[in-house]
């Protein structure tokens, strides 16, 4: 029994969808179709906007977390947060291989894997949660997922620890699509430098900005102003609610000689920042969303209602090579992997 190569034969609610926009897949494992892959989960990664938004709505509380997330699997047969319609991804190992990928795909059973596609468009069935680190976004289960044929996938290397491999590929398409970007001599505004992808995009645009480029970072607060100013990849920092659009602009035009940025990258995961990445931005410049907390309505809108003319890319999770590029990054810099080993591993 062969089922699509993207995942619709899952779809069961509404048909002709896609797995990701579906408002509910088949998350039975019983039985899995030819051309699948079944996978033992271990640990969830939820992202960063998804886990915010479910930490606030329970209170910080575990308990009520655990009985947000069991809820959103057992309506949804998926990890879609109903709210910011963002998922994560998962490490596991797998547990069996279709007969139709027999002997195509690069896996054997038992391998241990991190999934590069999103758990909003991911069969999951959660027997039992283990454990939820809040501070960390991970959650281990006991737990299955169903990874479709064109699902992308990279193979837990044997120098990283796993749950540092986790945390950074779960945001790779950052750092890789920064690469991307950047240009020598180019002013980088990165919003929500300290958190997990901002970090690695402060690192990558530095990389690729050189001596007469500029990173700017912005921090919501002096919690880890410290931190960022250790890195040494960080020209210079400013201190803002990224919501305060006006506030925003202002400090950046007094950081670069009111010339603005060739490329702003939001990594925030709160909502209305939309107009906090556009204003600092230059004409023809670039500002890439990589939030799954953005509002393309809000963005277009406004940016259009300031006389913005500005590019705008929306933050896609996969650019080529983006696990490879990014595990480099923890090989790369001593400084990165101390900092991540210790905020995802402890």
């Amino acid at each position: 029994m062969k089922g699509n190569k993207y995942g619709t034969h899952r779809v069961i609610e509404p048909k002709g969808v896609l797995p990701q926009p579906a408002i509910r897949i088949d998350n039975n494992m019983d039985t899995i179709y030819d051309n699948e892959i079944l996978c033992d989960v271990i640990t969830l990664n939820v992202d960063s906007a998804s886990f915010t938004q479910i930490k606030d709505q329970a209170g910080n509380d575990t308990k009520k977390v655990e009985e947000i997330m069991l809820d959103i699997v057992s309506k949804f047969g998926k990890h879609k947060n109903p709210v910011t319609g963002s998922g994560g991804m998962f490490i596991g190992r797998v547990a069996k291989i279709g007969k139709d990928l027999e002997g195509r795909i690069p896996l054997k059973v038992g391998d241990k894997i991190a999934s590069l596609v999103s758990l909003s468009l991911t069969p999951l069935k959660i027997n039992k949660i283990k454990k939820i680190h809040m501070d960390k976004e991970q959650v281990d289960v006991d737990a299955q997922a169903i990874l479709f044929e064109s699902a992308i996938y990279a193979k837990l290397p044997d120098d990283l620890d796993e749950k540092l491999a986790l945390a950074v590929l779960d945001v790779a398409g950052a750092p890789a699509q920064t690469a991307k970007l950047v240009r020598p001599g180019n002013k980088v505004l990165v919003i929500g430098a300290s958190g997990k992808s901002g970090l690695l995009c402060c690192y990558v645009a530095k990389k690729y900005a050189g001596c007469t480029g500029k990173v700017i970072a912005l921090l919501h607060s002096d919690r880890r102003k410290k931190l960022v100013e250790e890195s040494g990849f960080v020209d210079d920092i400013i201190i803002a609610d990224a919501s305060d659009a006006i506030s925003v602009l202002e400090k950046v035009e007094k950081a670069t000689n009111n010339e603005l940025c060739d490329v702003v990258i939001n990594c925030v995961s709160r909502e209305n920042t939309e107009m906090g990445s556009i204003l600092p931005c230059k004409d023809d410049g670039t500002v890439y969303f990589f939030s799954m907390a953005t509002s393309f309505t809000k963005a277009a809108l406004g940016a259009e209602g300031v006389g913005k003319d500005v590019n705008m890319i929306i933050g896609n999770g996969y650019t080529k090579n983006h696990a490879e590029i990014t595990l480099d990054l923890m090989r790369e810099s001593k400084w990165l992997k101390d900092v991540y080993q210790k905020r995802y591993v402890g």
